[in-house]
C-alpha cells in the first residue's frame, strides 16, 4: 500500500501560524521551523501521519506570488531549516508535501522583472500569457497579460511554453533532491495546462518512489484530474460544502448524495477530504450549531478518502472570511495555550480517538463503502472489509435518537469504537508476547523439519525409483513411479503450504460498551444529541 493511501494530513499554513509579517521586507527572520517541530509532536498525537505545509517558496506577500522557487521564504527561515524540518518529521514517521505554485508568480519574480525593463526584447515574453503591448495596466507597465482571479500581482506563466515547463519541472526535482519532500499540492489545479499537468506526473513519477501529486480543483468532474495519467487525488470540495450545509439544514440527503456521486464518478479514487482549509472559513464559523463540530468529524472521518484536519480548526477556533482578507482564517497560534485540549477540550479529544482508530482499523482505507440508513436527521454507513465491517452512524438531531441500522454482514458481535478502551499492549507485554510467540514459532519449525526430512527421504526414494524406470524403458512403471512422486510432492507441498512461520502483530484491546446491541439480525444504534458513533461489527 502506498503512504498516501493511509494518510492523515495535518494542513498548516506557516507564514500565519508563525506570526510572520504579511510583508517580506528582504531581512531573513528567526528559524520558525524551530517552532513548527513543536508543533509535530501535537501532529503524532492527533493521529495524523502526514503534513500538507504551504506555501514555502520566497514571496512578496500571503506566499502566492512567488518571487524566487528556489528558496524558502526568508519571513520563515533558511533552507537549511526547512530541510532539517523535513527530517525531523521524517524521523517520525511523518511524511511531508508542500503547496506547488505553479499556475502564476509575483510581479517580482524575475522572469516578469525582465518583461518589465526589455518588453519586447525580452526572451521571457513568452513565459507568461497573452502580453499585450498595446494595452496597459494599474501598474502602468504599458502592456497587459493573463493572471489568476482578476488580480495583475498574479501574473499567469505560460505552461505550455517548453521552457517554463523545463523550470518547473526543476524546481520540483530540487525540493526533492534538496528537502526529500513527498508530494506536491498544486495550487489552482483547476486553471493549469491538462498537458502540463501529465508531464509533470511522469516527472513525480520518476523522482521518488510514492511522489504524491494533488490538486485543487473546486468544481467539476474531479476525475478529469485525479486519474493515472494525472493527479493522483484532488480536494473534495463538494463534499465539504455538503458537510457544514447538510448539518445545517438538518439534511443527511445532501451529504448522502455527495458521497454516492463522488463514489460513481471518481470509483476507489481517494480524493483529499477536509471541512475547512486557509480560503474558507472555519468549520466551527460555518456551522450554526456548534454541537454539530461531533457528529461532523465522526463522518468524514469514516468515509473513503483521505481525511485533513487543517491547523487550530481541532480546538474549535473560529475563522470568519473578511472582504480583501483571509487573515482571520490563517492566525498565528501558540500551542501551549492548548495544553490542556487533549483531556479538557472534547473536539480535540474526539479527533485525537479517530485518528487512532482510523489508523488502527483496515476497513477504513481498504473496505468497500455501503449506505445503510439515512433520514434527514439521522445517516448511518458502512466500511465493511472481508468478515467486518464499521458502521459509521451520526445524529444531527437536538434529541437523542435509537434507529435500526440493517448490518451488511451476518454479525454476532458489536461495539462502538469511540466509546471503547482501545488500549495497546504495554512494552512488557509486548516483550512476553514476543518470547512466547518466538518460542511456539520455534517448536512449529522443528516440527515442521522433522515432517519434511521424512518427506523428503520419500522424495528421493521415488525419484530414484522413476529414473531407474525411465532408463530400463519400463513404460509402465515409469507411470506408476510418476504417480507416487507426484503424491509424494503434492504431500511435501501442502506441508509447507500449511505450515506458516510468522511473528503476528498485537492487536488492541477492546473493551465491551451498551450503546449499541445486535436485535433480530439487525444493528440497534442509540446516540445522544449531536452525536456519532463507530461501530465495528465482527462474526
Amino acid at each position: 500500500m502506498k503512504w498516501y493511501e493511509n494518510a492523515i494530513f495535518y494542513h498548516i499554513y506557516p507564514l500565519g501560524l508563525c506570526g510572520c509579517p504579511f510583508e517580506n521586507d528582504g531581512t531573513t527572520s528567526q528559524n520558525h521551523f524551530a517552532q513548527l517541530n513543536e508543533w509535530t509532536n501535537h501532529v503524532e498525537k492527533l493521529g495524523c501521519n502526514a503534513i500538507y505545509i504551504g506555501p514555502l517558496f520566497e514571496s512578496v506577500t500571503h506566499g502566492y506570488d512567488t518571487t524566487d522557487y528556489k528558496m524558502v521564504d526568508r519571513r520563515l527561515g533558511k533552507n537549511e531549516n526547512f530541510k532539517e524540518y523535513v527530517k525531523n518529521c521524517h524521523n517520525k514517521g511523518i511524511r511531508v508535501i508542500v503547496d506547488g505554485v505553479f499556475n502564476h508568480v509575483g510581479r517580482k519574480f524575475f522572469a516578469f522583472e525582465d518583461l518589465k525593463q526589455n518588453r519586447e526584447n525580452s526572451r521571457y515574453k513568452d513565459w507568461f500569457c497573452n502580453v499585450n503591448f498595446y494595452n496597459n495596466n494599474e501598474y502602468n507597465d504599458g502592456f497587459s497579460y493573463d493572471n489568476w482571479g482578476g488580480y495583475n500581482v498574479l501574473v499567469k506563466l505560460n505552461q505550455r511554453n517548453p521552457e517554463v515547463k523545463n523550470f518547473i519541472f526543476d524546481v520540483i526535482r530540487f525540493w526533492v533532491q534538496e528537502f526529500d519532500i513527498d508530494g506536491i499540492r498544486l495550487d489552482a489545479a483547476d486553471v493549469l495546462d491538462h498537458d502540463f499537468m501529465c508531464e509533470m506526473r511522469n516527472v513525480a513519477n520518476t523522482v521518488k518512489e510514492d511522489f504524491w501529486l494533488m490538486g485543487e480543483v473546486i468544481h467539476g468532474d474531479y476525475s478529469q484530474w485525479a486519474n493515472d495519467q494525472t493527479l493522483h487525488s484532488v480536494t473534495n470540495y463538494e463534499l465539504h460544502k455538503a458537510l457544514y450545509s447538510g448539518h445545517n439544514d438538518h439534511n443527511y440527503f445532501e451529504i448522502a448524495h455527495s458521497i454516492q456521486r463522488s463514489l460513481t464518478i471518481n470509483g476507489n479514487r481517494r480524493l483529499y477530504t477536509f471541512v475547512d482549509n486557509h480560503d474558507v472559513e472555519r468549520i466551527a464559523t460555518k456551522l450554526t450549531n456548534k454541537a454539530n463540530l461531533i457528529p461532523v468529524h465522526i463522518l468524514y472521518y469514516g468515509l473513503p478518502g483521505i481525511p485533513s484536519i487543517y491547523y487550530g480548526s481541532e480546538f474549535g477556533i473560529e475563522g470568519k472570511k473578511e472582504q480583501h482578507s483571509d487573515a482571520s482564517l490563517r492566525p498565528a497560534l501558540n500551542l501551549s495555550d492548548y495544553k490542556n485540549a487533549y483531556t479538557d477540550n472534547p473536539l480535540t479529544s474526539l479527533i485525537c480517538k479517530l485518528g487512532a482508530i482510523h489508523k488502527q482499523f483496515p476497513e477504513f482505507v481498504e473496505g468497500r463503502y455501503e449506505q445503510l440508513y439515512l433520514t434527514n436527521r439521522q445517516f448511518a454507513y458502512g466500511r465493511i472489509l472481508n468478515d467486518s465491517a464499521i458502521i459509521v452512524a451520526v445524529n444531527n438531531d437536538e434529541n437523542p435518537s435509537e434507529f435500526w441500522v440493517r448490518m451488511p454482514i451476518d454479525a454476532t458481535q458489536a461495539v462502538d469504537l469511540l466509546q471503547a478502551d482501545i488500549s495497546e499492549p504495554s512494552i512488557d507485554e509486548l516483550e512476553a508476547l514476543e518470547a512466547e510467540q518466538k518460542e511456539a514459532l520455534l517448536n512449529k519449525g522443528y516440527t515442521l523439519l522433522e515432517a519434511l526430512k521424512e518427506n523428503c527421504s520419500s522424495l528421493q526414494t521415488s525419484i530414484t525409483a522413476f529414473e531407474n524406470a525411465l532408463n530400463q524403458k519400463e513404460v509402465s512403471s515409469a507411470i506408476a513411479e510418476q504417480k507416487q512422486l507426484q503424491e509424494v510432492t503434492e504431500k511435501l507441498a501442502t506441508q509447507l503450504e500449511q505450515t506458516t512461520l510468522s511473528l503476528e502483530a498485537p492487536k488492541p484491546t477492546i473493551s465491551a460498551n451498551t450503546q449499541v446491541r445486535i436485535e433480530n439480525g439487525q444493528l440497534v444504534v442509540k446516540l445522544e444529541a449531536n452525536s456519532g458513533a463507530m461501530i465495528r461489527i465482527t462474526k
